[in-house]
């Protein structure tokens, strides 16, 4: 089973998924001078890129999108910073398979500038969250959320650079279980079907 990843940038998410092993199949971006590309072509990782701008409408560069990851047959789709908002129709094409990681503790805080938001609104606690993807935009089932604190000299430059740490610790497990079919979704609540499986991480630092 093999996961095809979505891009935007310098896919420094793509890099911890592909470190831990994982089987990714493809990389697709939006924009061809996303960094993820350079990271993923010299390891043999197939790449693509589907230019929003090249489509006239959103479900018609959703439907070109669909085609480009439906060529690899993978078993889930992870968004690794894609920066578009999908449509309704592309989202329930991949139910129950279209993994995102956001860096904020839904539902807190979904959108742009979490870190910022975090910090103006005095939060003590921060962090990230993988969840799947539905038509609501940061809203959809949660599989595993990781926190840090606060502190109090904090800017937004190193409590991102925090987040995005354990960013790079829940994605890959979040996947795993994915690809390993652990993953259940009961009245809108993730379940994994492993013993002792924890989806949630307190940080110390």
């Amino acid at each position: 089973m093999s996961l095809v990843v979505l891009i935007s940038g310098r896919g420094s998410n793509l890099r911890a998924l592909v470190d831990a092993g994982l089987p990714v199949a493809a990389v697709i971006s939006d924009r061809a001078d996303a960094a993820g590309l350079e990271f993923a072509r010299p390891r043999r990782i197939p790449t693509a890129v589907v230019a929003h701008a090249a489509y006239p409408t959103r479900e018609a560069f959703d439907d070109a999108l669909a085609a480009e990851i439906d060529r690899h047959a993978s078993r889930l789709v992870a968004l690794a910073g894609f920066m578009r908002i999908l449509t309704a129709g592309f989202v329930a094409r991949y139910a129950g398979r279209l993994l995102n990681i956001h860096p904020s503790l839904l539902p807190a805080f979904p959108g742009l500038h979490t870190h910022a938001r975090a910090l103006a609104a005095g939060a003590r606690i921060h962090g990230c969250t993988v969840h799947f993807v539905t038509p609501d935009l940061d809203h959809g089932p949660i599989v595993i959320q990781a926190a840090v604190p606060v502190k109090p000299d904090d800017d937004e430059q190193h409590l991102a650079a925090r987040v995005l740490a354990q960013e790079h610790r829940i994605y890959p497990q979040a996947v795993r279980w994915g690809l390993d079919g652990k993953l259940a979704i009961e009245n809108g609540v993730v379940r994994v079907r492993e013993p002792g499986a924890r989806q949630w991480i307190l940080a110390d630092d």
